[in-house]
């Protein structure tokens, strides 16, 4: 036997293994279908001869072909067909429209509304049984590159979650190198996020843009590798040279997190181009190491931005930032109860902080000070 042959042959089998669901309002013709189909192999067969039970016959029995008179009483054959395609998990189930009607514009309506294919009583095995079989090999090449499809759909999914989890680490990562420095911990960066993210939720943002937020503004503080420790760990004030220093860790933040080289001659880049970042979530967070000690009323550094001048992600990491400074315990000062940190923030409002960010933070601060409790520094 051919390959050829052989795949003819295993591909006959599988069809013989469908469901054949004949609905026909007279019995003798049910019967008459079903001893032809036998005689070739088929076994598998859900039978009615009334049509109001066809469609949920068809729901609940899952046939691969459905043999279909058009002529019944209550529900038309024609109207079971309209409903079969106008349902999404039935749309590509084979019809076999089979009449006794010679009106050529039955069959134009039943090909219209989807018919697989049409048939003329008294039925003929000649012509019934390679239309069933062929209608049952295109159902099963159908359900195949369905379950594949899913199963590739499943794939991706899984990818895409692997791909966020290791975004996830990588930036939790970052951020924790530039705490580390200054001997903070991981968890004043994710508090830091959290927060920020409850700020974008109650400005209205989509969650997809929540959770952009809240990732991008982990990041806030990466520019501290660039700051030396005399300066970092600093226990006392800093002099203004120092502190001109240490607001230099915008700008480091923006460059490292923009992929870009602190000093444009630097030999170690081999192409004329400046890498820039194309990750959503780095673009973001240059934007929020650049721009969140900058204040409402223009004080702020290092661009002197004033109201909305300052990036929407730059006012609201402000606000998540400042809290956590103020209710965290640093190496130059010991963490405040909450009710004074909120006071605080009060007294700034349209001065540091966007009013509307703020208000926003204020307005959830059930969910500030549930964050406080479960991401409580060791």
């Amino acid at each position: 036997m051919t390959r050829a042959a052989s795949l003819k042959s295993k591909e006959a089998d599988a069809t013989k293994s469908g469901r054949v669901m004949i609905a026909d309002d007279e019995p003798i013709n049910i019967k008459l279908i079903q001893k032809y189909l036998r005689s070739s192999g088929y076994h598998d067969f859900v039978t009615t001869s009334e049509s109001r039970e066809v469609v949920d016959l068809v729901r609940s029995t899952r046939p691969d072909i459905l043999v279909l008179d058009v002529v019944m009483p209550h529900v038309t054959g024609l109207d079971i067909l309209e409903t079969i395609r106008n349902t999404p998990d039935q749309s590509h189930l084979p019809v076999l429209i089979v009449t006794a009607s010679t009106d050529e514009q039955t069959k134009i309506d039943a090909l219209e509304l989807g018919a697989t294919d049409f048939l003329h009583k008294p039925v003929k095995p000649t012509e019934l049984l390679p239309r069933v079989r062929n209608s049952l090999v295109l159902k099963a090449h159908h359900d195949q590159m369905a379950a594949y499809s899913k199963r590739l759909e499943a794939e991706v999914a899984q990818r895409t979650a692997d791909l966020a989890q290791s975004r996830e680490e990588v930036i939790h990562v970052l951020a924790c190198a530039a705490e580390y420095r200054d001997q903070e911990t991981g968890n004043h960066v994710i508090r830091v996020g959290r927060f920020a993210g409850i700020i974008a939720r109650e400005l209205g943002c989509s969650e997809s843009d929540s959770e952009l937020i809240e990732h991008a503004a982990i990041l806030h503080d990466a520019g501290k590798i660039g700051i030396a420790d005399s300066i970092l760990l600093k226990p006392g004030k800093l002099s203004q040279d120092e502190f001109a220093m240490m607001k230099r860790h915008c700008e480091f933040g923006e460059k490292i997190l923009k992929a870009q080289p602190s000093d444009e001659s630097e030999p170690f880049l081999l192409h004329s181009r400046r890498p820039v970042t194309r990750s959503p979530v780095l673009r973001m967070a240059s934007v929020i190491a650049k721009t969140h000690h900058e204040r409402w009323d223009g004080t702020g550094y290092p661009g002197q931005l004033a109201g909305e001048e300052i990036p929407i992600v730059g006012r609201i990491t402000a606000v998540a930032d400042v809290f956590d400074a103020l209710s965290s315990k640093r190496c130059y000062k010991d963490a405040l109860p909450l009710d004074q940190c909120i006071a605080i923030m009060r007294k700034e409002r349209g001065k540091h902080f966007d009013p509307k960010v703020l208000d926003a933070f204020l307005s959830r601060l059930d969910e500030v000070k549930q964050i406080v409790v479960s991401l409580a520094d060791q």
